[in-house]
């Protein structure tokens, strides 16, 4: 009888060291796992983060070309600066300061927190250039074809910002000194009623025979 009972005991206590050494493979398996998926996980979040920064910036760009449609941004506006600047080149190869700093640089603040100006992750400038053939000293009168940048505020931190659009699926949390949104559309003529932006278009160009 006894030594059945220790052949027994031995038994369960081998069963038990077999138990515990499964445990811990499944544990380091587990583990694997968890190291080869967290980076997965990782982008997916900052994906997610970058797409909705980039559906704000999109607002604010749509917002700033209306306020410009409907005149609410004028040229020379101290108390209301972010009328468009002139683009005297192709594609402008850096971007001006914040308007914080100098508000003739004519930079847009949207600002999306509770705290007075731009400057973190959740705020925006958006800088505007006009291009017109005639070259008029008030855009406003005539018209003219406006290229909208969104960036994050808090990449004018330092460094050159650049003009080339960044990409979501490919950016992660994205790249600060470069835009999130690049728009481009046609402003009509603000000082006098009626006018569309086609037929702003077809007198700008000498276009639209019809």
């Amino acid at each position: 009888m006894t030594k059945q009972k220790q052949h027994q005991n031995l038994s369960q206590s081998r069963d038990g060291g077999y138990t515990i050494i499964e445990s811990l493979v499944a544990m380091i398996v587990v583990s694997v796992l968890m190291i080869a998926i967290a980076p997965v996980m990782a982008y997916s979040v900052a994906t997610r983060v970058q797409a909705r920064r980039v559906e704000l910036a999109t607002q604010a760009a749509r917002s700033y070309i209306d306020a410009l449609r409907t005149g609410a941004l004028k040229p020379n506006n101290p108390t209301n600066p972010g009328f468009p600047i002139q683009d005297t080149s192709v594609a402008p190869a850096v971007a001006p300061p914040p308007a914080s700093t100098n508000p003739q640089n004519n930079l847009y603040c949207v600002n999306l927190d509770e705290k007075a100006g731009c400057a973190g992750s959740k705020e925006f400038f958006v800088q505007g250039t006009w291009r017109n053939r005639a070259n008029p000293a008030d855009p406003t009168t005539t018209g003219y074809e406006l290229t909208v940048r969104v960036y994050r505020a808090d990449g004018f931190t330092g460094g050159t910002m650049t003009t080339q659009q960044q990409s979501v699926a490919n950016s992660a949390l994205g790249n600060p000194k470069a835009p999130l949104v690049v728009m481009n559309t046609q402003i009509p003529p603000t000082t006098r009623g009626g006018t569309s932006a086609y037929q702003s278009l077809c007198d700008r160009t000498k276009g639209c025979n019809n």
